[in-house]
């Protein structure tokens, strides 16, 4: 939980500002940026699933009535990168909080992970299954971005009946370290930042096509101030080595379980340097999956949903109500 809020802090003497956090007050900002009218706010709630007696799962609910779509967010992200594709789209959906993080618990990789016991996107898999059975039961599109993707793979394999529709954001297992470097080098940056415009400085830098306020936001979200005043991320960084994951689970395994399975699949690809996906990438999906449907966002990197998030909501929903 963060402890951002309207108050000061005293540390060692000194009163330390405190940067205003409200979750849910930033909607207006998200849709006046992009030119979307909002008919009053939207209804959101954050819930939390139990998926073992010891761990939950956070989520947020958008509307009332049973969610259509489940957005599954990238390594080092949260459900609100969805913010604004969720408003373009006016419907219910679902946007999840990764394990280890956002407002869920730290994963826990049975087995010892990767040697000999259960892989990440496994262990993912494992307990966004259990959220969707509980949140999302009858959506008929689930949408992962990065390592939600890969998450939602597996999920697709294992789970066929909680996945008739998927959509791939830019991600195909054929991404390795090298593919995700910048990113990877991103988030093993700094693991504390001394202020507020520290963390954003070195977020514009590695964002250079977004707008300042659009990270700002993001930033509020994804990150949490501590009582002297410093920043660190809300993801636990030990867990989100993008470039181990890319390497060990997104390789054949991942490659014969999409080749496997029988839902419809999108991919969506940013065609901007910061994307990690590559002709190479595009090509073996479409030999694996040869009905996959391919759509390039010009004016996008590897977060398209940040980049270019209308555009990518009106392709969602077209995607999500074909017959």
């Amino acid at each position: 939980m963060s402890t951002a809020g309207a108050d000061d802090s005293v540390t060692g003497g000194r009163a330390v500002p405190l940067e205003p956090y409200e979750e849910f007050a930033y909607f207006p900002d998200n849709a006046a940026e992009y030119g979307l009218e909002l008919d009053g706010a939207p209804v959101v709630r954050r819930v939390a699933v139990d998926v073992t007696p010891s761990r939950r799962v956070s989520a947020l609910v958008w509307g009332t009535e049973p969610a259509q779509m489940v957005l599954i967010h990238g390594g080092a992200q949260n459900a609100h990168t969805w913010d604004t594709v969720a408003l373009a789209l006016d419907r219910p959906l679902v946007a999840i909080d990764l394990p280890s993080h956002g407002h869920s618990d730290t994963l826990v990789v049975p087995g010892g992970g990767f040697n000999g016991g259960v892989r990440r996107t496994e262990a993912l898999a494992r307990d966004v299954a259990v959220a969707i059975r509980e949140l999302a039961p009858s959506a008929r599109l689930v949408v992962g971005m990065s390592l939600g993707g890969l998450t939602s793979i597996e999920l697709a394999a294992s789970r066929p009946e909680l996945v008739p529709r998927l959509a791939l954001i830019d991600i195909t297992p054929g991404v390795n370290g090298e593919k995700a470097k910048a990113i990877t080098d991103f988030v093993r940056g700094p693991a504390t930042f001394a202020s507020f415009d520290d963390l954003l400085a070195r977020t514009v830098e590695h964002n250079p096509t977004r707008t300042e306020s659009s990270l700002r936001r993001g930033i509020l979200h994804n990150a949490e101030q501590l009582p002297d005043g410093s920043w660190r991320w809300r993801h636990r960084r030990h867990d989100v080595t993008f470039a181990e994951d890319a390497e060990i689970d997104a390789s054949a395994r991942l490659w014969d379980a999409l080749g496997h399975v029988t839902a419809p699949v999108l991919l969506v690809r940013g065609m901007r340097s910061q994307s990690v996906v590559d002709d190479a990438d595009q090509a073996e999906l479409l030999r694996r999956v040869p009905a996959a449907r391919v759509e390039h966002f010009t004016e996008a990197g590897h977060s398209v949903q940040g980049d270019m998030p209308v555009e990518l909501a009106t392709l969602l929903a077209e995607f999500a109500d074909e017959s």
